[in-house]
């Protein structure tokens, strides 16, 4: 059987996540299903359901890892030339694990066809745009 993330919380336990670096209010784990090599997720040791319930503490906090790990990432593999960041808020929006976490994706050159649109591609008919004048 597998195990539910939500029972216990995965992220309440930073231990079982894993810790790649942390600070008072959050800390960073690589993501066990990474979408690039380098994959991290930022995420508030305070259990709260998503990224609208964290305090200007916690948002500070996670920001300050989300920076260090970007750092960390480019000396570690030169060719990271980019980053997605992002949060799922609600089980509608993908969100799986109800405990806030953000995204921090590395990016490269050519590991899509056409990366136009970015995070936009969570509807994937909405990716690819023409602007208009």
């Amino acid at each position: 059987m597998i195990r539910d993330p939500n029972n216990p919380c995965l992220f309440c336990n930073a231990k079982e996540s894993g810790i790649a670096a942390e600070n008072e209010f959050a800390y960073a784990s690589y993501d066990s299903y990474p979408v690039s090599d380098f994959h991290c997720l930022i995420i508030p040791k305070r259990h709260v359901k998503d990224y609208f319930e964290m305090s200007d503490e916690e948002l500070l906090a996670c920001n300050d890892l989300i920076i260090k790990i970007k750092n960390e990432i480019l000396a570690k593999d030169k060719t990271v030339k980019a980053f997605n960041i992002g949060t799922n808020a609600g089980k509608i929006s993908g969100q799986s694990i109800m405990h806030c976490h953000i995204h921090l994706i590395p990016r490269r050159e050519g590991d899509v066809e056409n990366p136009q649109g970015g995070v936009r591609s969570v509807i994937p008919k909405k990716q690819h745009y023409k602007r208009e004048n």
